[in-house]
Order: C-alpha cells, then structure tokens, then sequence
C-alpha cells in the first residue's frame, strides 16, 4: 500500500518563503514584497501567523520567526544581535559587548550594549528574552563601527579601538572603570593596536574627559609613556571624574582627574 506524503498547507509555505526572503527578522515591508501583497494584507497576514505561533513579534511591525522544524527548516532566532539593525539603527553593539567580542575581556555579561542615535525611552529593554542595554548617543557618534554577518543579517560593531574610546566616555557601559582599565591593558598587549586612530577617534568624539582618563590609566600601566604624553598634549581645561558613578574624592592634578582614594596609590601627582 502506497503511502503519500502530505502536503505542507499554502500558509506554510508562504511561510517559509517569507522567511528565505526576508532573513532573521521580518517587517510589514518585507512581507508585502515577498509575498506580494498590499502593506494592509501583509500587516494582517503577519498578526494571524504571530496569533497560530509562528511568528513572535519583537515591537510593532517587527517580528522573527517561532521554530519552524514542521516547515522543513531549523531556522530558529538564537543570536539577538540580529535584531539591533531592525529595533536600533543607526545604531551598532559598543561596550562591554564589544569587548567581549574583540577578546579583550574573558567576563561574561548577560546584556547586548546598544549605542543608537535613535531617542531612547529606556535604557534597559527586553526583546524576545535579550535584554539591551541602550545608550542614546548624538548621529555624528556613529562612527567607527565594522560590518559583520550574524546569519544572514549585517549588524554592526564598534571596532577595537572605538570599543576602548566609547568606554573611556563612559565607563557604565564598559561595566566599570575597573573593568575598562583591564580591558585597556588587555588593548595595549595586543599586536593589531592602533594608538592613531585611537587618539583620531577621542579627538571626533569631543570629550576632553577620555584623554585624561586614557592618559592617567596609561601611566599607571606602565611602559606607555608615548601614548601618556600624547594624552598629555591634549588635555583640556577643568577637572573630569574618573568615573562618575564613584566617589572620586582625590585630584590628580597632572591629569586633572578626579579619581578614588584607592586609585591615587602610584599616581603620578
């Protein structure tokens, strides 16, 4: 006796041509084109699919595919990264997240640091089970950032030495000053370091505060005095914290930081 293989349902396929289309996360617009429909038919057709638990939606307008075995494919969203373009842009993963990408940190975050150009109403947001920490950031910051593919979606990431910078700015989404500095001195071993464009990069950014923070943190390094003095020739005028999130109660005056009491130890005065 014969036995025939049932045919996946139209919507399945529909589906799962959706999916091959439009990649790891799905629009209004990316259903109207691939499956030919108005932006209305489309928007419909996508709250049905999301109701019957094929698809999740991520905000409005937005979703990704729920797993999908029953439809031949094994393509289920385990990489959240691929939702920074779609939710963020422009925006690109920075930070302590960057940090942990570039291996210049073995500690392990449970967050994605987002810096986006976007207005931001809360910083901390959670998206299909990942949570974002975002930071909002003028457009002409969104700079120094690489390309990468994540799947089939291009998601940007800040490069090495923009990780280092955005850090030094602000030492919360580098999870601390503590964990900046070890992930400077981790930067400053490496051999693809690149002091210039480093420099460069602090210059475009604006904020006289990284070069005084670089500079103090590349003294106490050891062995930098070059990138030290280079620091040192570019400090602005007034007195920044080391980091503001701590009581930085000690100047050091050669930098014009503020710093811990615990950090003065070894400070050039």
């Amino acid at each position: 006796m014969e036995h025939t293989i049932p045919a996946i349902p139209e919507g399945r396929q529909q589906l799962a041509r959706l999916i091959a289309g439009a990649g790891d996360v799905i629009e209004v617009e990316d259903a109207a084109r691939v499956l030919k429909l108005d932006r209305a038919a489309a928007a419909k057709t996508l709250a049905r699919w999301t109701a019957q638990g094929w698809l999740r939606r991520v905000r409005r307008g937005v979703y990704v595919p729920a797993a999908l075995d029953s439809l031949g494919s094994e393509h289920v969203l385990d990489d959240p990264w691929v939702l920074v373009p779609r939710l963020f842009a422009p925006a690109y993963v920075g930070g302590r997240t960057a940090a942990e990408y570039w291996d210049l940190t073995e500690q392990l975050f449970n967050d994605i640091v987002v810096i986006t150009a976007q207005a931001v109403r809360q910083k901390s947001q959670k998206r299909h089970g990942a949570t974002f920490s975002v930071k909002h950031v003028q457009e002409r910051k969104i700079f120094g950032a690489k390309p990468i593919w994540r799947g089939r979606t291009k998601v940007l990431v800040s490069d090495l030495q923009k990780t280092i910078v955005d850090m030094l700015d602000d030492p919360a989404i580098g999870g601390g000053i503590q964990h900046v500095a070890d992930c400077l001195a981790a930067y400053l071993k490496r051999e693809d370091r690149n002091d210039k464009l480093l420099l460069d990069y602090i210059e475009r950014l604006g904020n006289g505060a990284v070069f005084k923070r670089l500079g103090f943190l590349a003294e106490r390094h050891g062995g930098e005095s070059r990138l030290a003095e280079a620091c040192q020739t570019r400090l602005t005028k007034g007195a920044a914290k080391l980091d503001p999130a701590l009581d930085c109660t000690n100047l050091v005056t050669r930098w014009r930081l503020w710093v811990p009491a615990r950090w003065k130890e070894g400070a050039s005065a």
